[in-house]
């Protein structure tokens, strides 16, 4: 057993208006696993052998809107790729699946692309860099960026096993 009071974060729970529509998106296309499903109104999916990293709920929201655009709430979940093939493989599949990606940034710690769920919730897919690679100023401290990332060259990875 661990002794450091340190918390991580164990998951993040969404309500979702179309539970099968949510379900194809976080695992058909971004790649998580469905570990429990509970009928018609949620369902937990993970990433290995942890019980889930998301909930999937309509307990409240059975065919619900998405929360209008300028009000509080979820910004976006971030989901951590272990390295850019990876990255490539499900950009690959968001972009085959229709789905537009609202913006891609390189911020010197990662590479990011940014894209919205079935129902309109913030999505991020990132890899991170080497730590070595990290931009820091004079004194040492993190120095994150928010440049260009080159979409079409990190999809071409998708392609082409052998680069990384």
């Amino acid at each position: 057993m661990s002794t450091s009071t340190t918390p991580r974060v164990g998951h993040v729970h969404l309500r979702v208006s179309d539970l099968d529509r949510s379900i194809a998106f976080y695992a058909d296309i971004l790649g998580f696993a469905v570990t429990l499903r509970y009928g018609g109104s949620a369902a937990f999916l993970a990433a290995g052998d942890y019980h889930h990293h998301i909930g999937l709920n309509t307990w409240e929201s059975l065919d619900a809107t998405p929360p209008p655009t300028g009000h509080t709430g979820l910004y976006h979940t971030a989901f951590l790729y272990p390295d850019r093939q990876a990255l490539a493989v499900v950009m690959a599949r968001v972009v085959a699946a229709g789905i537009p990606f609202d913006g891609a940034a390189d911020h010197g710690v990662s590479e990011a692309v940014y894209l919205r769920d079935p129902d309109e919730n913030g999505v991020e897919l990132y890899v991170d860099k080497p730590m070595t690679q990290w931009p820091r100023n004079d004194v040492g401290a993190l120095q994150m960026v928010n440049d260009r990332l080159d979409v079409a060259g990190l999809l071409a990875l998708a392609r082409s096993p052998s680069q990384n």
